[in-house]
């Protein structure tokens, strides 16, 4: 995978560059995969169901709406996450357990930690088009992220 910075040099009309607002949380800061997209609000039962799965090759972005209210994604979920391959996560939303994700051989990105977790009502909605950090993602976009930050394109690139 090239840097962020470099896909942007080289792809300048392909690519959407999410606003800088996420903080790095992840055993890794750089990854890449297809989106798997969720939408939800202060609630992980689908995000924990989808981690559940192969992710190899994907990164799950989940639009939290932004929420402060808790955490979406705890140590748990992400060793679950690294467990079953996920490239990475992109949380609208906050995370727990910081020391618990980083020892993950995965990447998270997502706004900031909260020590509260989050409700369990089988809330949210899978496969849809998610617009945040002034970008929209859709389901199966491909997702470049690093420390530099998030690219999205319709198509993989060729590097």
């Amino acid at each position: 995978m090239l840097p962020t910075a470099d896909i942007c040099d080289k792809y300048p009309k392909d690519i959407l560059v999410a606003k800088p607002i996420f903080k790095d949380f992840g055993g890794r800061t750089a990854f890449f995969g297809q989106a798997v997209t969720l939408k939800t609000f202060d609630d992980n039962t689908k995000l924990k169901s989808i981690l559940e799965t192969n992710g190899t090759n994907k990164v799950l972005v989940v639009d939290g709406e932004g929420s402060m209210n808790c955490a979406l994604l705890g140590g748990n979920l992400a060793s679950i996450a690294s467990e079953n391959n996920w490239s990475g996560i992109i949380i609208n939303g906050c995370v727990r357990d910081q020391l618990e994700i980083i020892v993950e051989n995965i990447g998270v990105k997502a706004l900031a930690a909260h020590p509260k977790k989050s409700k369990k009502n089988d809330g949210g909605e899978y496969k849809v088009t998610l617009n945040f950090a002034d970008i929209s993602i859709s389901e199966d976009d491909y997702i470049y992220a690093d420390e530099d930050g998030i690219v999205v394109t319709k198509k993989k690139l060729k590097f």
